[in-house]
C-alpha cells in the first residue's frame, strides 16, 4: 500500500516508518520539522516527505494514498497547556480537516493516533472503549473532539479508526523524556534518584512505541468491518501500573538508584520539582484489540523497556543537563525556537529557510 504518515519525524513516527517499509509498503511522510535537531543516537530512516505544517495541508498533498496514519500534533499534556488554542487548532481542527480531505480524494483508511488521556481522571476502574470520556487537559480534550468529529465523516468509502494509545515508552531516534518510564529511567541513570513528581499512586497504562506501531500495522491489514469507525485501547491489561510501581522497576534495573518523591513541601530542593498536581489517573482494558485484531502481538513490558532505556542512556553517556534541556524536552525545545525567533507565535516557521541543519550525532 501507499501510506501517508503524518508526524513521521516524531517520537513514534521514526519507529513506525521503518516497520512499514519492512512490511513492503511505500511510505511518504508529512512533517513540519520542528524536532529535526532533537535526534538521539542514529538519524531516522529517510523517506520521501512533504515539508509542511499539518494545518496547511492541501488536497493535492493527500491524493494517491491508500491510507493515512495520522500522528502529527502537539504531543503531550504539558505541551498542550503551552497554548490551549494552538492545541485545538493543530490537534483537533487540522486533524478533522485532514480527514475531510482524505474522504474527498477517496482514501479508504484513516488511522488516528488518539490517546488514553481521553479518560483523564477516571479512578481505579478498568476502562474499556465504551467508558465515559473525562479528559482533564487541552491535549486530552483535543483527542476526544477529533474522535467525535471524524466519526461523523465515516461512510461506505471512508473508514476511520481511532487508536487510543496508552502512555508511550521506549527508545526512538526522536526520544522524549517527558514520558513517565523514559523520565524515571533518565533520572535514575543520571542522578541515582528515581524522582517521582507525585505521590506515586496514580495509574498509568503504558505501551512501547514499537507495539503502538504494531497496532497501526495490524489495523491497516485488518478487515474493514472489524475496524470501521471504531476505537481500540492500545496496550495490554497487565501493563497498567501505578507510578510508584514503575519507579520500583526502574530501581531494580538501574544499579544504585533509589526512589525519591518531589512533593515534600518541607524540602525546598524537592519542592522546586513539584510543578502542580497531575489529576490524570486511569486504567484501561485492552482486550478488544487483542481479541478482535489477533495480528496485534505486543512484545514489550515495563521491565524490558527500562532495560532498553538504560542501555541506550549508557551508550550515549546521557547527562541530566541533556535530558532536562531544550534538545530533548518538547516544550523546552519549542520555547527555545520561539526565543530564537525561528518559530512564530503560532508555531509556524518564521522564514522560508526554516529547516534546521542536520542534527549533530550523540
Amino acid at each position: 500500500m501507499r501510506i501517508l504518515v503524518t508526524g513521521h519525524q516524531g517520537y513514534i513516527g521514526t519507529v513506525l516508518v521503518p516497520m512499514l517499509l519492512e512490511q513492503g509498503h511505500e511510505v511518504v511522510g508529512l512533517d513540519s520539522g520542528i524536532f529535526e535537531a532533537a535526534t538521539f543516537g542514529a538519524a531516522p530512516v529517510e523517506v520521501p516527505a512533504i515539508r509542511k505544517d499539518i494545518r496547511d495541508v492541501e488536497l493535492a498533498d493527500v491524493e494517491g494514498f491508500d491510507a493515512i496514519m495520522h500522528l502529527a500534533g502537539l504531543s503531550n499534556d504539558p505541551l498542550g497547556n503551552l497554548n490551549p488554542e494552538l492545541t485545538f487548532a493543530i490537534n483537533h481542527r487540522a486533524s478533522v480537516r485532514l480527514a475531510t480531505l482524505a474522504r474527498e480524494v477517496g482514501i479508504p483508511r484513516y488511522i488516528f493516533a488518539s490517546s488514553c488521556s481521553n479518560y483523564g481522571a477516571a479512578g481505579d476502574a478498568l476502562l474499556d472503549e465504551t467508558a465515559t470520556f473525562n479528559p482533564v487537559t487541552p491535549y486530552g480534550r483535543s483527542k476526544v473532539l477529533v474522535e467525535q468529529d471524524v466519526a461523523k465523516l465515516a461512510d461506505a468509502s471512508f473508514s476511520p479508526t481511532f487508536l487510543r494509545n496508552a502512555t508511550a515508552f521506549g527508545v526512538s531516534p526522536r526520544l522524549r523524556f517527558d514520558l513517565v518510564l523514559n523520565n524515571l529511567a533518565a533520572w535514575a541513570y543520571t542522578t541515582g534518584r528515581v524522582l517521582i513528581k507525585s505521590d506515586g499512586t496514580p495509574w498509568r497504562p503504558i505501551v512501547h512505541i514499537e507495539d503502538i506501531s504494531r497496532a497501526f500495522i495490524a489495523v491497516l491489514h485488518a478487515p474493514r468491518e472489524v475496524v470501521h469507525n471504531r476505537a481500540f485501547n492500545v496496550g495490554r491489561n497487565e501493563d497498567n501500573y501505578q507510578i510508584r510501581q514503575l519507579a520500583e522497576i526502574v530501581c531494580e534495573v538501574i544499579p544504585g538508584s533509589r526512589v525519591e518523591y518531589a512533593i515534600d513541601a518541607d524540602d525546598p530542593e524537592k519542592r522546586k520539582f513539584n510543578v502542580g498536581k497531575d489529576t490524570r489517573n486511569y486504567r484501561v482494558d485492552c482486550r478488544r484489540i487483542q481479541e478482535e485484531i489477533p495480528a496485534f502481538k505486543p512484545q514489550w513490558n515495563a521491565r524490558r523497556g527500562a532495560e532498553e532505556l538504560y542501555e541506550a542512556y549508557q551508550r550515549v553517556g546521557l547527562t541530566r543537563e541533556e535530558f532536562e534541556g531544550p534538545r530533548y524536552q518538547r516544550i523546552a525545545h519549542i520555547k527555545q525556537l520561539l526565543v530564537q525567533r525561528r518559530l512564530r507565535s503560532d508555531l509556524r516557521w518564521a522564514t522560508s529557510h526554516h529547516w534546521p541543519e542536520a542534527p549533530e550525532k550523540v
